[in-house]
């Protein structure tokens, strides 16, 4: 498709096309000047439909729920009822966010109760509010109870709210939505701010810490001081885009996160087991020596749980004993006690896992490794998780080099005319997608050529232009050119057309782009263009859609479309009529 003709921008804009093609779209752009140049919990109710997005501001009445709207919970259902206080029920309701919805209503109480929880939603189901609103409502109210303590000469210890997200662009939408929940006198409930990018650790104390996994380890690991004072004051942990960052290029990043987390919370259920006679010096503190474990200490857990727990345990005897503290006189026979006492150690943290796609086939996906890393977390999931939006119309159309510009134009064309926006929306929003920034940067240039004028949005951008393509595009409408970069987290309300110039190469590239629309209970539209060579990954596609099943059964996590279904031709000549879909699958 476009990405294989980017080398030559002029062959796609044919002069015979140039001036219908701008004819074409001057309906759709009206006033140019509008447009700047890009420099375990299944909820019980029916599907869950028209799920509203959390991540921007959205109108300040939320609609009345319908026989067929099953984006909020019951009419019944309030912030106060399922357990937020009513000084944060106050923050949302100025911010305009009335009643909770059906994925809310889910999370909420189990974080509340202080358990492990993993929101697995599909995109725009309120996910983000789902996790901020019950943990800033119990930092506020240690908050309080710590101001009040402090009035008797006491000095309570501090607890930090860390959220990880893959990205520092999502990190600064999730500091935005953490400064929209306000008290009385307009100010945030919390000191929020962001580490990573351009910042750095935090000149005073910040209640709520968003950073990206490496930005946080480049903070932490030079200073061991730092470090340690940070460990023992986290208290709740949020992985945002769970999925992305328990794979790839994130994985040992946040692998090694984890352990220390659950590392200091070891040592302080042991230290508080068999040495009660005086606490740990700060001096002698075995995180102190982290440094000094080699890889395969800190990803142990990755293994199996047997010996997960004793690589643990030999790991804080040997630091005990390098350090002389506490645990280093402990007698062998209360190290066996301990190491029989590891599935109960007391937990000092809470973990929550944040994702809007999430499968578990595979020893190595995300979803498995978060039932093997914590069993015990409360799973909530989504009625539309990897299934077809409802709300979604969608449409599918096979292009040639020949056809694919006046196609891709036309595309944009017929959806600025959708009625699809609903109320309160007065601009047009198209997102175009192609797979890589070479081809993202020839639409852009496609466009250009042919009169269209549009923002462009991916990882060659710098972080400035990015940011004022995403204000523009917010606040004016029109075209962004984009890549996968824009599909994860990036909450844009009221896009009302998904255009795939290339097509996903993934099961999950195709979930996330396409729950770009249909967001915040509104209709939205998705063409996809695909060539010859793609004709076998749409049609399983539609058929997943059209039997109503989820997406994720016909694509693993990591192969792209391609290589799967050719395992499955290659398979299917061979003769072999027994190999089955889960063998494909695995």
């Amino acid at each position: 498709m476009i990405l294989h003709r980017s080398v030559s921008v002029l062959h796609f804009c044919r002069p015979k096309l140039l001036s219908h093609f701008k004819h074409s779209f001057s309906s759709l752009v009206g006033d140019a000047s509008l447009l700047s140049p890009a420099a375990g919990l299944r909820l019980n109710q029916p599907r869950l439909r028209h799920v509203r997005a959390f991540g921007t501001a959205w109108a300040a009445s939320a609609p009345k729920q319908t026989e067929n709207d099953t984006f909020f919970a019951e009419e019944g259902v309030s912030w106060a009822s399922i357990g937020v206080s009513d000084k944060v029920a106050r923050a949302l309701s100025d911010a305009g966010v009335e009643r909770p919805s059906l994925v809310q209503a889910a999370c909420i109480p189990a974080i509340l109760s202080g358990k492990d929880v993993v929101i697995a939603a599909e995109t725009g189901s309120g996910k983000t509010h789902g996790y901020l609103v019950p943990l800033i409502d119990k930092l506020s109210q240690a908050h309080d109870s710590g101001n009040a303590a402090s009035d008797e000469n006491s000095n309570p210890q501090r607890k930090i709210f860390l959220v990880l997200c893959p990205n520092i662009m999502l990190c600064e939408q999730v500091v935005r939505m953490a400064n929209s929940l306000r008290d009385s006198s307009g100010q945030p409930l919390l000191t929020v701010t962001t580490v990573g990018g351009q910042q750095g650790w935090p000149v005073k104390e910040p209640d709520v810490m968003v950073s990206t996994p490496a930005g946080l380890l480049n903070n932490i690991e030079p200073e061991k001081y730092r470090r340690l004072e940070f460990l023992r004051a986290v208290k709740y942990v949020v992985f945002d885009e769970a999925d992305m960052l328990l794979c790839g290029s994130f994985q040992n990043q946040i692998i090694r996160l984890i352990n220390m987390l659950r590392f200091d919370e070891k040592l302080l259920s042991r230290a508080k087991g068999f040495t009660p006679e005086k606490p740990v010096d700060l001096k002698d503190d075995p995180l102190l020596l982290i440094d000094s474990l080699d890889k395969e200490d800190m990803e142990g857990e990755n293994d199996s749980e047997g010996e997960e727990d004793s690589e643990d345990d030999a790991v804080i005897d040997d630091l005990s004993e390098k350090t002389g503290a506490g645990t280093g006189t402990v007698k062998i026979k209360e190290r066996k006690q301990w190491w029989k006492l590891r599935k109960i150690y007391d937990r000092s943290k809470q973990y929550v896992f944040v994702a809007a796609t999430l499968p578990v086939n595979g020893k190595k996906t995300a979803g498995a490794v978060l039932k093997r890393m914590f069993p015990d977390a409360n799973w909530v999931t989504g009625n539309y998780l990897h299934y077809h939006n409802p709300r979604m119309e969608q449409k599918w159309i096979e292009v040639s080099v020949d056809t694919q510009v006046e196609t891709l134009i036309n595309a944009i064309n017929e959806g600025s005319g959708s009625k699809m926006l609903g109320d309160g929306a007065d601009v047009s929003r198209t997102m175009v997608f192609a797979n890589t920034i070479e081809a993202a940067e020839a639409v852009s240039k496609i466009l250009s050529t042919a009169g269209i004028e549009c923002y462009c949005y991916h990882k060659g951008c710098s972080f400035d232009d990015r940011e004022k393509a995403l204000v523009g595009f917010q606040e004016k409408g029109g075209i962004l050119v984009c890549t996968d970069a824009a599909a994860r987290g990036i909450d844009i309300p009221n896009v009302s057309h998904v255009i795939q110039a290339d097509f996903a190469t993934s099961a999950v590239d195709f979930l996330h782009r396409i729950g770009r629309t249909a967001r915040a209970g509104k209709f939205g539209r998705v063409t996809s263009l695909y060539t010859e060579s793609n004709r076998d990954l749409v049609a399983t596609v539609r058929r997943a859609g059209e039997l109503g099943e989820p997406v994720e059964t016909a694509f693993s996590r990591k192969r792209s479309f391609r290589n799967k279904l050719k395992k499955q031709r290659s398979f299917s000549k061979s003769g072999n009529a027994s190999y089955s879909e889960e063998t494909v699958r695995a």
